[in-house]
């Protein structure tokens, strides 16, 4: 039996590595190959020339890619700031103040969660649109700025690690509330803050629906919708379309393998200490 568990557990890592790498294989194979190679030879038939560049090069200028990436850092800067400004302060408030319908509260955040984002597209646009903010990069700042239920709860887990003897240290010392919160929370809270940073700033560079439906004009590309470009009515460009993926992806990975010791230690940090 314990040979059998053994091979199971293998085996079910080997079958999930596979799902996940495959379909980056087939991308990256299909960037290196031209128009007629694509369409003639199989998904995971590795390109005859690995040295065949045309198609990061049409991805980039064709794609525009430098404003799409100019454009995404400005939104993603912005937006991971005022999460994490919103977010930290929402938990710091639930944490240590005790107020009327306290519970009701935390139950609406979990309801908010639950309602899918697509069913109120009609009224966010009207009021996006109210508010004069359709085509500018603050429609997807906006959007993006709300702190969703998972970044409270993270935030909230690691509030009930700071014991709050140090609020009580510092009132005694003469600091109000604000100042315990900047000089003394918001740094200790650098583990759960760098958590929402990386996971919030990989949904908000991957987000598509957003930008494409509020940001239409050219000179607001962002990388997401820079694909989009590469798709016609009568086809679609598809290795080009593998290549400026690939583009999209490296930043991402490499930012992921350098700090994702950060995602394990905020995630885990709150239970831990």
């Amino acid at each position: 039996m314990r040979i059998v568990a053994r091979f199971a557990k293998y085996a079910s890592l080997v079958g999930a590595s596979a799902v996940v790498l495959i379909p980056l294989v087939v991308v990256l194979f299909a960037s290196f190959k031209t128009h007629a190679e694509y369409g003639s030879t199989g998904p995971l038939t590795p390109p005859r020339n690995w040295l065949h560049l045309d198609n990061f090069v049409t991805a980039w200028t064709g794609g525009d890619m430098l404003r799409g990436f100019v454009n995404t850092t400005l939104i993603l800067v912005v937006s991971l700031a005022g999460t994490i400004a919103v977010g930290t302060l929402a938990a710091y408030a639930i944490n240590r103040f005790e107020f009327a319908f306290k519970r009701l509260i935390l139950g609406l955040f979990l309801v908010a969660a639950l309602v899918p984002g697509v069913t109120t597209q009609v009224a966010t646009y009207q009021i996006v649109k109210s508010m004069g903010l359709v085509n500018t990069p603050w429609s997807a700042i906006v959007l993006f700025m709300g702190t969703d239920i998972i970044s409270i709860y993270i935030f909230l887990q690691f509030m009930q690690s700071i014991p709050a003897s140090l609020d009580q240290a510092a009132m005694m010392d003469g600091a109000s509330r604000f100042t315990i919160y900047r000089r003394i929370i918001l740094p200790l809270m650098k583990p759960a803050v760098a958590t929402v940073v990386i996971i919030k700033g990989i949904a908000i560079y991957n987000e598509f629906y957003i930008p494409f439906l509020y940001m239409r004009s050219p000179e607001l590309n962002v990388v997401s919708t820079a694909l989009f470009r590469f798709k016609g009515p009568y086809g679609a460009q598809w290795e080009t379309i593998a290549a400026c993926t690939m583009i999209v992806i490296v930043p991402t990975v490499v930012i992921f393998l350098l700090l994702q010791r950060f995602i394990y230690n905020g995630i885990t940090a709150g239970a831990t200490k």
